[in-house]
C-alpha cells in the first residue's frame, strides 16, 4: 500500500518525502493559525505566532546537536523537547499538542523509518504531539518543570508502545531475559530521562530560570 512512499530498507522514496513535506507545511500553517484563535477570550497576534515558529525551529536545531545516538533510534540532544514544552507551557495543551505535532512530522522527514503507519504514529507523530501535555500545568507552581517531565514520560509512553508492537526482534541477544518483559521501557527511557534530568538541571538554574519566565512574560504580552 505503501510501496511507492517507502523504499526496502524503510526509507522514504522521494515522492514519500514529497507527502511528507506537503503534508508538514499544511499542518505547520493549521498550528500557526490554531494558535492565532482565541485563547482565554484574547486573540493572539502576529508576535504569538512568531513565537510557536520559532520554538519549533529552536527544537529542530537543536534535534541535530546529539550528545548520545542510541543503536536502534532515539538520542540524548541539548535539550530539544524543551522547546515544544515551552509552546504548551505558554499557549496552554491545545496549541502545545498541535506544534508538537507538526514537529514530529519534521523529525520523521529529518529521519525517517517506516514499518507501519502506526508505528510512524506511535514513534513521531503522537511521540512529539505528547510533549504538548506539559500545558496542563501552565499555571501551577514550577509548572515549567512539572510540566516537562509529564511530557518526558508522556513521549516516552507511545515510543514503548511501539516498542512492544514493532521493535521486540531488535532486543539484544545478551539482554537479561528477567528484563525482557520491559525492554522497550528500559530503552527508550534511557535516553529520554537521560536528556530529562539534563534539561531540568538547566532550567533550574536561577539566571536560566530568569530568563525563560521573561520570556513568557514577552510571549503573552
Amino acid at each position: 500500500m505503501f510501496s511507492f512512499l517507502v523504499n526496502a530498507d524503510g526509507g522514504l522514496t522521494t515522492a514519500g518525502y514529497a507527502v511528507c513535506i506537503v503534508i508538514g507545511v499544511a499542518l505547520f500553517i493549521a498550528a500557526l493559525v490554531f494558535a492565532g484563535k482565541v485563547s482565554e477570550k484574547k486573540r493572539m497576534g502576529t508576535k504569538q505566532l512568531v513565537f510557536c515558529a520559532m520554538a519549533m525551529a529552536l527544537a529542530f536545531i537543536t534535534s541535530y546537536i546529539k550528545i548520545f545516538n542510541m543503536p536502534w533510534g532515539g538520542s540524548v540532544t541539548l535539550c530539544s523537547m524543551l522547546f515544544i514544552v515551552l509552546v504548551g507551557n505558554w499557549y496552554g495543551p491545545k496549541t502545545g499538542v498541535l506544534v508538537g505535532l507538526v514537529y514530529g512530522i519534521l523529525q520523521f522527514i529529518q529521519e525517517p523509518y517506516v514499518l507501519s503507519f502506526f508505528q510512524v504514529c506511535c514513534d513521531y507523530i503522537l511521540a512529539f504531539a505528547a510533549l504538548g501535555v506539559a500545558g496542563f500545568f501552565a499555571k501551577s507552581k514550577n509548572g515549567l518543570i512539572k510540566g516537562y517531565i509529564v511530557a518526558v514520560i508522556a513521549r516516552g509512553a507511545f515510543h514503548a508502545l511501539g516498542g512492544y508492537l514493532y521493535w521486540m526482534d531488535y532486543m539484544p541477544e545478551n539482554f537479561p531475559k528477567a528484563l525482557s518483559s520491559v525492554y522497550p521501557i528500559l530503552y527508550n527511557y534511557s535516553y529520554l530521562l537521560a536528556e530529562g534530568v539534563i534539561t531540568v538541571i538547566i532550567i533550574c538554574i536561577p539566571a536560566v530560570a530568569k530568563g525563560l519566565n521573561r520570556v513568557k512574560r514577552i510571549a503573552l504580552e
